[in-house]
């Protein structure tokens, strides 16, 4: 079959080598206007132009991207990416699917190692390592051992997937984050492969994947399911966008920094509404901004809502490719490709976009964002009085200041001249910690006593400073000049405040590499910012434990206490379970606010804390001007440590070279084992799908309100031994000592099933109590969810979920999905979703509905305890068809009215007809 059937086929000579594209310059002279479309839009023509199969990618998909219009459209479009990104959360379910389907081919006679991925796929090992240790020498080497002996069993199931797979390759623990790795390393801009050249593309399994379309690549976060297919050779499927232009004028001003920026943005964006669209940035404002700057930008793309923030490769793609060690012909590649091919920055003034958002960056100011929600923008100056206005409205207490409270400036203090608390006496064995509370309208105030030192906790206090996530610490600006606070703090004689745990986690090893050649280690770690490990650590919640003292003070007292990082996400008990506060925020502010060691403070006007000699210090004092930070940048930065740590990436550590790992292209499953399980999506699978049903007399397992994130849904951090997965966990002999994390435990669907819905902040209008507690409606018994779903599921009851708005933002979590179908839910019912959960429902089997024309259950009456039959599935279902919902309740009334199946195309009605994306695509190479 003729692939061109546009007669566009072009060869380029580049570097010695001939190579053939897709030229748009010739559908541009065939009278499509291509100069007017966005880049991120040509780059989806392009890659269906390539694709062109008539089948899974049709003449229909590229005439609809050929007439893309501004208001977007409602046809859906394919988009098969050059590779795959993933992260070990996302990563070890993702190739446990991939191993089990390896099991079902094998067991239906079938050849096991015909199932490999098609395309490339990086894994990197980064969201394991926790912050066990701190504020020492020996943190990351005690951090890195805790990771292996925790993680051992599913670091060797990684290392059989790398021996076993083709085109799959692992980057050990230990080496840096995965978007900071694909920023630096793994994106190449423009691909060449097989005689032909295109631009470099990916999906990744963690909704942060954004990141690298700050060097012009296109890519965003999937869930692990999507992925999966991907791997597999099967085309994703989506709504036409509208792109969104970000017209950027004027530079940062002094004393503001890319976080200032990107918080800004995200409230902007967040209020402007983009969720599900294409934004691309463009204007004058560009110019000023580095690759770092934008990648700052893109990453928190999740954040704001949008798929992507696309900027187009232009002169600063090309510096930093150098920078970081590209070679001269794959920059030579990528510049006269682009040049060649209508995808080089230039004549933007032609673009037309759905709408424009315009931002003067002049105008950016410090800003923070929190206490819950990324967007939620503070400007550095309004911070106290707005921690001041939260304190009171949400945790109804009446705020007295420092100064009425009579605090020593200094804080910190070590009674022994007398005072308000008793000397203790010397004894050769350590004291146990003693608090005294003190409260004053509401306001607590706990004095800790460790050891000879004694110190005040209170609501506000920082109880975790940590400068951590590849938002900001693959921006050597930002993180010089958190060096640089660090550094004239020491200078002042300041030291950060005893009850704030800090951490430094870089996003790769380039980092410590220059922080050490402009000389800053050592003021980090005199402020007890040590190394702490190269992985996402607080950003993800392993934060991990509090000091004791601390941690038994915040429970014992109900105290309110923060967290200031420099990540991208807020979410309620990510951070930590304890921290009820958490603030998104520059490097450089963290350094600060740890100095501080508490939120309400006015930085701006008040002194941070006080010399030896009881002078005040500034933040003014120790800020560094931008001179300072770009003069450091000049000496340190080096193409040379880019190639000195990534000639090395894969090879790992001692523990990684010498892991022993199973043989065979089938993985041996352990019965036994807590962390690795055979998913049972796929056994005994049927040649053809049974005909699709009505969902009837469902239950509803869970009333949400809005804005319930996958961090509520999909099991994640810690937990204890009364949770549902807890009580697994020992019932299989596991001691509670060795629960480790249910990120850790994504291989094993017993453990995730019992920890969906079982946020300890997740409030479900069914339960009395707070957490991951439901109402078994036929007895009114209150129980966990995983219990309740156990005792429908015995009476064959389906399930449904009612929730509000904005129905699964936050990360690309596949368990938010697996683990909702495994409850037995069938449907669920929201007045709007994000866009990545929503596909993941639809890559489960479980049918996402969308109440119409702004109803929601409060204003048709529902309430929850209903009986719901859903009609209209089992016949003609199309592409957001209108579904009949009955709602009964206890006395035989109903409430009837028609919802959206939100299934968004032909081949999504597919995989809902196949329970599951991976059910589809194993029955199609079944056939073959």
């Amino acid at each position: 079959m003729d692939k061109d059937i546009y007669h566009i086929k072009k060869s380029l000579n580049i570097n010695g080598k001939e190579s053939h594209y897709f030229s748009l310059v010739e559908l541009q002279k065939q009278g499509h206007h291509i100069s007017k479309m966005p880049f991120s839009i040509r780059i989806l023509l392009e890659n269906a132009l390539r694709n062109y199969d008539d089948f899974a990618v049709t003449k229909e998909n590229i005439e609809t991207l050929l007439h893309w219009k501004p208001e977007g459209s409602d046809k859906d479009i394919p988009f098969k990416p050059a590779r795959v990104l993933m992260q070990d959360f996302t990563g070890v379910p993702a190739v446990v699917d991939i191993a089990a389907l390896r099991a079902e081919v094998a067991r239906k006679g079938k050849n096991p190692d015909s199932i490999n991925p098609l395309i490339p796929v990086d894994l990197v090992i980064d969201h394991s390592v926790q912050v066990d240790y701190f504020g020492t020498d020996y943190a990351y080497q005690r951090n890195i051992d805790e990771e292996y002996k925790r993680n051992q069993e599913r670091y060797q199931f990684l290392k059989w997937a790398q021996n076993s797979f083709d085109n799959f390759t692992v980057v050990p623990p230990g080496m840096g984050i995965c978007h900071q790795i694909n920023l630096e390393y793994l994106s190449k801009g423009v691909i060449e492969r097989n005689g032909e050249i295109f631009p470099d593309s990916l999906v990744g399994t963690d909704s942060h994947t954004p990141m690298v379309n700050g060097i012009g690549v296109v890519a965003w976060g999937v869930g692990g399911i999507e992925a999966e297919a991907a791997i597999l050779g099967q085309p994703l499927y989506f709504i036409m966008p509208e792109v969104i232009g970000l017209k950027l004028t004027g530079k940062l001003p002094l004393g503001s920094t890319a976080t200032d920026l990107v918080l800004t943005i995200a409230n902007l964006l967040r209020k402007r509404g983009v969720v599900g669209k294409f934004v691309e940035v463009f204007g004058p404002g560009l110019d000023y901004l580095s690759v770092p700057d934008r990648a700052t930008i893109g990453n928190m793309s999740p954040e704001f809502g949008s798929t992507i923030t696309y900027f187009p490769i232009d002169d600063k793609t090309l510096e930093y490719m150098r920078l970081s060690n590209r070679s001269e012909a794959q920059i030579n590649l990528v510049e006269t490709y682009c040049k060649a091919n209508m995808l080089w920055r230039e004549n933007e003034s032609e673009i037309t976009y759905t709408d424009v958002v315009e931002l003067d960056v002049s105008s950016i100011v410090p800003t923070v964002a929190g206490p819950k929600r990324p967007q939620d923008k503070i400007l550095l100056k309004d911070f106290k009085n707005k921690f001041i206005d939260l304190l009171d409205d949400s945790f109804d207490r009446k705020y007295i200041s420092q100064k009425d409270r009579e605090i020593e400036k200094s804080i910190t203090r070590f009674d022994n001249e007398g005072g308000d608390l008793p000397v203790p006496e010397p004894k050769s064995k350590p004291q146990k910690p003693e608090t005294e509370t003190k409260e004053k309208d509401g306001l607590k105030t706990v004095w800790i006593t460790r050891g000879q030192e004694k110190f005040m906790l209170s609501d506000g206090a920082v109880a975790i400073a940590a400068i951590t996530s590849c938002t900001n610490t693959s921006n050597p600006f930002v993180m010089v000049g958190a060096g640089l606070v660090a550094k004239k703090a020491r200078e002042h004689g300041l030291d950060v405040k005893p009850w704030v745990k800090t951490s430094l986690a870089p996003g790769s090893k380039v980092v410590t590499d220059y922080l050490e050649k402009a000389d800053l280690m050592k003021d980090f770690e005199a402020l007890r910012f040590h190394l702490a490990g190269y992985g996402c650590t607080s950003c993800i919640g392993n934060s991990g434990p509090l000091p004791q003292q601390i941690s038994k003070a915040i429970d014992e007292h109900n105290l309110v206490v923060t967290s200031v990082l420099s990540g991208n996400r807020n979410f309620e008990a990510r951070i930590h379970p304890q921290v009820k506060m958490n603030f998104l925020m520059s490097p450089m502010l963290v350094v600060a606010y740890a100095i501080a060691g508490r939120v309400d403070i006015d930085l701006i006007n008040e002194p941070i804390s006080y010399d030896i000699n009881q002078e005040p210090v500034y933040l003014k004092d120790i800020w560094p001007s931008d001179d300072e930070i770009n003069a450091v940048l000049s000496q340190v930065l080096s193409p040379l440590d880019f190639k000195k740590n990534y000639d090395e990436i894969f090879e790992g550590n001692e523990i990684w070279r010498h892991l022993e790992i199973p043989k065979g292209k089938l993985y041996d499953w352990d019965k036994s084992s807590t962390y690795i399980k055979e998913i049972p999506f796929f056994k005994g699978i049927s040649d053809e799908p049974e005909p699709l049903q009505n969902i009837e007399n469902a239950k509803a397992l869970l009333v949400l309100g809005d804005s319930i994130t996958t961090d509520h849904i999909s099991p994640a951090g810690a937990f204890n031994e009364k949770s549902a997965a807890g009580k697994y966990l020992l019932s299989k002999g596991v001691a509670k000592a060795d629960f480790n994390s249910y990120g850790s435990r994504r291989g094993n669907d017993e453990v995730m099933v019992r920890g969906t819905f079982a946020n300890v902040r997740i409030k479900n209008k069914l339960a009395e109590q707070e957490g991951g507690f439901t109402k078994y409606l036929p007895t009114g018994e209150e129980m966990t969810v995983f219990e309740a779903s156990e005792k429908y599921r015995e009476s064959n009851t389906p399930l449904v979920v009612l929730v509000g708005k904005e129905y699964g933002s936050g990360s690309s979590r596949d368990w938010a999905a697996k683990g909702t179908f495994l409850l037995g839910v069938k449907a669920v019912l929201a007045e709007s979703y994000e866009r990545i959960h929503r596909s993941n429902l639809v890559g489960l089997g479980v049918l996402p509905l969308e109440y119409k024309n702004g109803e929601t259950a409060d204003s048709l009456g529902i309430v929850g305890t209903e009986s719901f039959t859903i009609s209209g599935i089992s016949e003609n279902l199309k592409p957001l068809k209108e579904v009949v919902v009955t709602a009964t309740n206890k006395e035989g009334k109903q409430i009837q009215f028609n919802a959206i199946a939100r299934l968004d195309s032909a081949i999504e009605i597919e995989y809902y007809r196949n329970g599951g994306i991976l059910q589809y695509v194993l029955r199609q190479f079944l056939k073959a």
